[in-house]
């Protein structure tokens, strides 16, 4: 039996340390908005309206640390952007903010950005390529690859 096609997955919520350095990437440089506090060990992120996208907590304690390298646990939350030039906008602030990128690729269906919010959580900010565009085989699997991503060429997008 296959999951319906048009299931979604909805938000993502993390622990996080501090929540108003969280605040300030989430919020400040990514651009989410507030949608919801609770108190001061809470808040719900969106965009475009939706009741959320992101929750940020401290409930394990302003102390809590990262998962120890080697361990199992959440390897990235991806976070898709509606087109290549929303891509280039988000990166722009990156870079703007000398916020640290740890990896790019085009991946031949999307091209993306990698990088640890403050906690160590990993992040993709990326943008698919139109469908039209993707390698799909015969028994319907996409062909995907990890190539380098041509970052000046997508930089080039805030030109046009």
């Amino acid at each position: 039996m296959k999951i319906h096609p048009e299931v979604t997955i909805g938000h993502v919520h993390l622990t996080v340390a501090d929540l108003n350095r969280a605040l300030g990437f989430y919020r400040d440089i990514l651009g989410f908005e507030v949608t919801a506090l609770y108190g001061s060990s809470a808040v719900f992120l969106s965009a475009g309206g939706y009741h959320h996208h992101i929750g940020l907590n401290t409930w394990s304690g302003t102390s809590a640390t990262p998962a120890p390298r080697g361990h199992t646990g959440m390897y990235h939350t991806a976070i898709l952007y509606p087109s290549r030039l929303e891509l280039a906008k988000a990166l722009k602030r990156l870079i703007d903010a000398n916020y640290p990128i740890t990896g790019s690729a085009d991946h031949g269906v999307s091209e993306a950005v990698y990088l640890n919010d403050p906690d160590g959580n990993g992040i993709e900010l990326y943008a698919d390529r139109p469908r039209k565009q993707w390698k799909v085989h015969n028994d319907g699997q996409v062909e995907m690859v990890t190539e380098v991503l041509d970052i000046e060429n997508l930089l080039g997008e805030l030109e046009n």
